[in-house]
């Protein structure tokens, strides 16, 4: 089961060198200088700053979404959530990240196979938290 610990954003800005090309992930392209442009991460990953939150996440239900334990989420509370999209949720009283099915019947799925979904019934306090907008995680090998 993934459950993740909130985190406060500290929104000073940090812009950093950015290549300016893409960066080939099939054949290498020449060796040459690409830096031009910075980038601002926080610009990047937080459009609406007074309802982002990170979160970091334990555990590995999401793995088959790319979410491991330890990486950091973004959240943003702002957003209206949707079929599909990535979500913290207050699952009776417990905060957990899943994916949220809305079609049918409303149910969190986990996206590990080793974890049952949570089909929401009248006997669970369910309260969707934020959506999440980006994951921040480790290169694994």
């Amino acid at each position: 089961m993934s459950k993740v610990t909130l985190l406060m954003p500290k929104s000073t800005p940090m812009e950093l060198p950015l290549v300016t090309t893409k960066v080939p992930a099939g054949f290498p392209s020449p060796a040459e200088e690409y830096l031009g442009d910075s980038l601002d991460l926080n610009n990047y990953l937080i459009k609406n700053p007074s309802t982002t939150f990170f979160a970091r996440v334990e555990g590995d239900s999401m793995v088959g979404k790319g979410i491991m334990a330890g990486d950091v989420l973004v959240i943003d509370r702002s957003l209206e959530p949707r079929h599909g999209d990535v979500v913290v949720a207050i699952l009776n009283g417990e905060l957990t990240v899943k994916t949220l099915h809305t079609k049918h019947n409303v149910k969190l799925v986990s996206e590990n196979p080793e974890y049952p979904d949570i089909s929401i019934n009248g006997d669970m306090e369910l309260r969707v938290w934020g959506v999440a907008t980006h994951t921040i995680g480790h290169l694994r090998s």
